[in-house]
Order: C-alpha cells, then sequence, then structure tokens
C-alpha cells in the first residue's frame, strides 16, 4: 500500500521524516521503501510556498479506516490542527493513496485516493517505487497515469532521500 505526504510549512523536509518515522512505528505496520523527494507548486488553491512531497510504501495489518485515523493522529502531533482548513498551508498532509486492491468510496475515506490520478506530485514519486503498478478502478498504471498528464516532470532534490 502506498501513502502520499507533502509538506509546505516550516523545515519541509523535518516534518516528512519526522512523519516517515512515525508511521515506521505504527502496530503492525513496516515502512518498506521511500520515493525520492519532489518539490511542487501548491495545487489547487492551497496557500503557501512550494510543497515538498514523497510516497512511502508500507505493509501493514490495519484496517484503512484505522491506518486513517492514526495518519490522522501523525497529522496532528506534527502541528496540523484538526479542524485544517482545506486551502491552508501545512506542516504535513498525509493520505491513502492506494491499499492493494481495495476500492472503498465512503464519505470520510475513499481508496484509491480519489484526485491522485490527476497529481502529478503524487503520480512521479508513486512511478519512481512502482511504475507498473495499476490503478484498481482506471485499469491503467501508474506510468500511463502520468504520461497522460503531459511531458513535464518535478526534479528530485539532490540529497533529500531518506
Amino acid at each position: 500500500m502506498f501513502i502520499g505526504m507533502g509538506s509546505n510549512l516550516g523545515d519541509r523536509l523535518a516534518h516528512c521524516r519526522a512523519a516517515l518515522d512515525r508511521l515506521a512505528l505504527l502496530p503492525g505496520t513496516r515502512l518498506k521503501r521511500v520515493s525520492p523527494f519532489l518539490e511542487s507548486e501548491p495545487q489547487e488553491g492551497v496557500e503557501g510556498g512550494r510543497f515538498l512531497n514523497a510516497v512511502a510504501e508500507v505493509s501493514t495489518s490495519l484496517a484503512p479506516r484505522e491506518l486513517l485515523g492514526h495518519l490522522q493522529d501523525i497529522e496532528a502531533g506534527l502541528g496540523r490542527a484538526p479542524d485544517h482548513r482545506a486551502g491552508a498551508a501545512r506542516t504535513i498532509d498525509l493520505d491513502i493513496l492506494l491499499y492493494g486492491d481495495t476500492v472503498m468510496n465512503d464519505p470520510d475515506l475513499t481508496i484509491p485516493h480519489p484526485r491522485m490520478a490527476v497529481r502529478r506530485f503524487v503520480l512521479a514519486p508513486l512511478v519512481a517505487l512502482a511504475p507498473g503498478l495499476r490503478h484498481p478502478v482506471l485499469q491503467m498504471t501508474t506510468t500511463e497515469l502520468l504520461r497522460r498528464l503531459g511531458p513535464e516532470r518535478p526534479a528530485a532534490l539532490s540529497g533529500m532521500r531518506q
């Protein structure tokens, strides 16, 4: 399964690394790999400076809703308010992108992430980890989804690998 992360407030790299450290400590969870960190401009009306984004591959015995609760706890522990306004800058944002072949469409949790297929800042790091991974709804690989967005690709920041 894959978790997207981003930060555009404060020490972005420190926030992302702290989130990864906490993710690795979740019960029944193992952090397998982390993509290169990429910089991107804020999208979808989000305030603040450039984002630092990455994707983590994890294995977990946690159910999707349990995992979501833990991710929200990690966000809160790193300074993201529970009543965070959607367009505000953020110390950390953690999203379940894919949970195996699970497809959920509940009011509080949608898997696969509903906007991942149109977000270069999600797809580029995901392709770095799993270029042939197939989206369980769209039935396209991550590479195919990224190609649909056009040729522009964000550059990896040197020295910022986990």
